[in-house]
């Protein structure tokens, strides 16, 4: 049984050693993606003074109608500390998204709208979920989420394999034979760094997978017979007082606070803000809650409060924070870093390790040819 665990994880991790360091890498640098923006864009990541009282939605939401016309607001990201409201926007006609950054204490627009992807960090966080294939025109739309989805669950077996295979290793955990040979260095290191990393690593396949196969589900078997909609004006009503639902939202549900604003995007979608809760939970999400409000009328349709619901959805809420390890402020964002790193060593002890038990066995082969031709031998 262990034999076969060990040429699964094998082969497993030379088939999958290239994408695998890929997410490791991008996965840790990500884990800092919001401090990284800071230090690359001060000027539109960050507001001139978060002091004052922010502008009323309503107000924001004109200046930027007003500033790009050609585009159509999809979603609204909101802020009430120094970060910039980051506001995602459709242009009209396309399903093209667009990002930009806006004040909402001076309602100044710090940048112009930018692909999704066009920033370094987003760029990235592409990267890490697709390898930049899901926008090849010669492959399936959603080729990079499938391959992504794939190799979290690589990522799980080797994860689970590897602990099989070196359960007794706890025993002698963090004894490495320092004076033994190369390989046997490489070899005890390389257990140590894969037992010890294994519960994060664990986490990241799990919850890295269940990302990608939401978005592969949403897009292929939801939308597998139809297309997506497309924007070319506002499906809400014009009458809509956008500051009054953030106000109303605070009474429907006990400690809301609006996160985020999704505009309705097809025309059988309403108006949904979702956003955070004081709860006893450290790994409630900010965008765990919702409220949901008509897009004619402006009414109040719907609450989803997480603390009200089954252990099941909180467990798929705390995919977000277990994923990105900010749940526990900049000690867990590096321990996520560092541990998220430990594949790309992994792979390479790895890789050397299986390089030279080939080579040993082959040069074995060859001795054994070598002695059965001997003279000695005929």
């Amino acid at each position: 049984m262990r034999k076969t665990l060990f040429k699964v994880h094998s082969w497993i991790a030379l088939c999958a050693l290239i994408p695998l360091i890929v997410i490791s890498i991008t996965g840790s640098v990500l884990v800092f993606k919001s401090e990284i923006d800071g230090l690359l864009m001060p000027d539109s990541h960050f507001v001139v003074d978060s002091s004052k009282q922010r502008q009323p939605l309503d107000n924001l939401i004109t200046t930027t109608e007003k500033a790009f016309p050609t585009f159509v607001i999809g979603s609204w990201e909101v802020f009430n500390d120094d970060t910039a409201d980051r506001v995602y926007l459709i242009e009209r006609g396309t399903d093209t998204w667009y990002k930009f950054h806006i004040d909402q204490y001076s309602g100044e627009i710090l940048s112009q709208p930018v692909g999704t992807s066009h920033y370094f960090t987003d760029w990235f966080l592409e990267l890490h979920y697709t390898f930049l294939l899901n926008d090849l025109k010669s492959l399936p739309g959603q080729t990079g989420t499938v391959l992504g989805f794939f190799f979290s669950i690589f990522l799980l077996i080797l994860g689970i394999t590897g602990l099989i295979i070196y359960r007794k290793f706890w025993q002698r955990l963090f004894s490495v034979r320092w004076k033994a040979t190369l390989q046997i260095v490489l070899s005890d290191i390389h257990k140590m760094t894969g037992v010890i990393g294994s519960p994060i690593i664990l986490i990241l396949a799990i919850t890295g997978g269940y990302f990608n196969w939401a978005v592969w589900y949403h897009e292929v078997f939801e939308h597998a017979e139809e297309e997506h909609f497309i924007l070319t004006e506002n499906l809400y009503s014009e009458t809509i007082n956008f500051q009054t639902i953030l106000d109303d939202s605070k009474k429907q549900i006990a400690t809301f606070n609006g996160t985020f604003l999704v505009m309705p995007l097809e025309p059988d979608e309403n108006i949904t803000l979702f956003g955070e809760v004081d709860s006893s939970n450290p790994l409630a999400s900010e965008y765990a809650n919702t409220v949901t409000y008509n897009k004619q009328t402006g009414e109040h349709m719907a609450n989803w409060d997480i603390r009200e619901v089954g252990i099941g959805w909180k467990v798929i809420d705390s995919f977000r924070k277990l994923h990105f390890g900010y749940f526990a402020g900049l000690i867990s964002k590096i321990l996520w870093c560092v541990i998220g790193l430990s594949p790309v060593w992994l792979a390479g002890t790895g890789f050397y390790l299986w390089f030279t038990r080939r080579k040993r066995k082959k040069l074995s082969q060859r001795n054994r040819v070598q002695k059965r031709q001997s003279p000695a031998n005929t």
